[in-house]
């Protein structure tokens, strides 16, 4: 990911790491992030799973029996896979036209290409690669995503003259962005940028945001499309629980904790999981969305 000097406080290295998830059945789930994503199982136990590639832990999976689906609350918008080349997502879109996936939507986005899908408790995801970072449009410091159509065929071109066959997600496969429900933005925008250090990189309009470090896209997008003032979602709903960002080492995430603090910000821990190793100090965005703080390389 490029590194330029751009508003924010964060370091330039900081990434988000894993995506911690309520589901209402563990087993379905697992069939659908495994056979259908790609993901490897890195360890289990009857109510959670840790998902991964090349024992990377990417994904974590908690079932709570009977969860709804979360509708017209803040919480998890989507998601983001990000995909090593357009080859990958070439491979990758071939993989669920085969199995009849059903798909929610694809966009060229200017600085990238995606297609949008959902689990089966209906959390977001989205599937996409970068395009190299001197195309992206600008305007000063901030990028300029759009939402135009995207080229399936050109893509899938990518497979013409060199077919391949799936087997999972591409070892460099990472997750590149979080995209959230928010109630506000003026209080997400301070939360994400002047307590957390993210910078501001786009506008779109007066209902989204994106903001990122080093000079990402985005690495946090958050929207009021689930209702400006929405609430958060009920206990017995599957979404987000939390997810972390990857800082490089103790020193950012103590600057981070000390911004917290200073805002007068409650500082929990996540809740110990039997296939999760230790706790991070864990923040809350003003809509309740959990943002935990992890140390590149400790787990």
């Amino acid at each position: 990911m490029p590194d330029s000097n751009v508003a924010g406080t964060l370091p330039s290295a900081t990434t988000i790491g894993l995506v911690h998830l309520t589901v209402s059945d563990l087993e379905r789930a697992l069939a659908f992030y495994t056979g259908t994503i790609g993901f490897q199982v890195i360890r289990r136990t009857s109510q959670s799973a840790m998902l991964g590639v090349n024992e990377r832990p990417l994904l974590l999976l908690t079932e709570l029996p009977g969860a709804r689906p979360a509708r017209g609350v803040t919480g998890l918008y989507h998601f983001a896979i990000l995909l090593p080349s357009r080859r990958d997502l070439a491979i990758t879109l071939a993989h669920l036209l085969e199995l009849r996936t059903p798909l929610q939507g694809a966009s060229d986005h200017a600085v990238s290409e995606a297609i949008y899908l959902a689990d089966p408790d209906g959390n977001g995801i989205e599937i996409y690669r970068d395009r190299p970072c001197a195309e992206w449009p600008r305007a000063g410091s901030q990028v300029r995503m759009t939402v135009d159509p995207f080229d399936a065929d050109g893509v899938l071109g990518e497979l013409t003259h060199a077919p391949a066959m799936w087997s999972g997600l591409p070892a460099e496969t990472v997750i590149g962005h979080v995209h959230l429900h928010v109630a506000h933005l003026a209080p997400a925008r301070r939360f994400y940028c002047d307590i957390v250090g993210f910078a501001l990189m786009q506008r779109f309009g007066n209902t989204a945001e994106f903001v990122a470090a080093g000079g990402y896209h985005h690495h946090i997008g958050y929207n009021v499309w689930a209702g400006i003032g929405a609430p958060p979602p009920d206990p017995d709903m599957a979404g987000l629980r939390w997810f972390t960002l990857r800082l490089p080492d103790k020193a950012s995430v103590d600057a981070v904790l000390r911004r917290a603090e200073a805002a007068g910000l409650t500082i929990d821990a996540t809740p110990t999981i039997d296939v999760y190793d230790g706790s991070l100090p864990l923040l809350r965005d003003p809509s309740g969305n959990g943002v935990a703080l992890e140390i590149r390389g400790a787990l």
